[in-house]
């Protein structure tokens, strides 16, 4: 990412956080003037103890100096999570993970992920790497979501994924809420690989093919981990609640394993057990929504 992308991306994170917080919940007077919601910059640099001016410059993207700790106060003010805060500070502060030569190889499912994905039998589980990039997944998943063998490699990005195919859009009961989820995870890595330029070109990418995209984004939050309930609604199973897991997976290839265990207090195992028996004995398709 070029440095002018980089404060750009502060900016809107910014302005979408600042947007979010109520004035009242931070002890302020609620007031009758207020043309946009959350608070204003004045009442951000208040909280943070930095001027006006100051604040107004970063929330703007423009080249300041920037220390760690007023970035704190910062985070402070505008009630920002752990990972919310990384996001920030990658996006602040000079310097990043930035993109190593063994990053650009695809990357490669070891036989002990391999095993682990096959005895997740009943659990739909996806491995993906730090572009959100699908590299692996169980018959599970092939099931509940779509066949990915069917799709070329270079197209299996889950965020693509998720605007592109029909099959996602009908499936997730609430797909705003489902894609948000994604989002969020994929901030959690334009963060940490804040230097890699293919984030800014990807992002520009789906921004001008998706109108919708950009608002989504500007609403998704930053998390490295979310746990959600996704309610499904299958093509042939009907109904289907999962909760979703998501876990990094140890090693020198940034990989991330998203598991949907079927929520124990519904039907959710018994019918994908159901749907992979009849594949099993030929009677069925994998899930062609």
């Amino acid at each position: 990412m070029n440095h002018q992308s980089r404060l750009q991306m502060l900016s809107d994170f910014l302005k979408s956080q600042r947007a979010k917080i109520l004035p009242q919940t931070v002890g302020l007077p609620e007031g009758t003037r207020r043309r946009t919601p959350g608070l204003r910059r004045e009442e951000v640099a208040q909280l943070a103890g930095v001027s006006t001016t100051w604040y107004t410059w970063l929330e703007q993207g423009r080249d300041i100096k920037v220390s760690a700790s007023v970035l704190d106060n910062v985070a402070a003010a505008l009630q920002l999570t752990v990972d919310e805060r990384k996001y920030l500070y990658a996006l602040a502060l000079e310097g990043g993970a930035g993109a190593n030569p063994w990053q650009e190889e695809e990357a490669q499912i070891s036989p002990a992920l391999q095993r682990i994905l096959q005895e997740l039998q009943h659990c739909p589980t996806i491995i993906s790497d730090r572009r959100c990039h699908i590299v692996g997944w169980n018959q599970a998943a092939s099931h509940v979501f779509l066949d990915f063998t069917r799709i070329p490699p270079e197209e299996r990005n889950m965020i693509r994924l998720l605007f592109t195919r029909k099959e996602f859009k009908s499936l997730a009961v609430n797909w705003e809420h489902f894609v948000k989820g994604f989002l969020s995870i994929f901030r959690a890595y334009y963060g940490q690989y804040v230097e890699d330029g293919w984030y800014v070109r990807f992002l520009e990418e789906m921004k001008e093919a998706h109108p919708g995209f950009h608002q989504l984004w500007n609403q998704s939050q930053v998390s490295s981990a979310p746990e959600v309930v996704i309610e499904f609604r299958h093509a042939k199973a009907g109904k289907m609640l999962f909760h979703l897991t998501s876990l990094q997976v140890q090693g020198s290839a940034d990989l991330r394993c998203s598991i949907y265990t079927p929520a124990p207090e519904s039907s959710t195992e018994f019918k994908l057990r159901k749907l992979m028996n009849l594949k099993a004995a030929g009677t069925g398709e994998p899930n062609e929504l």
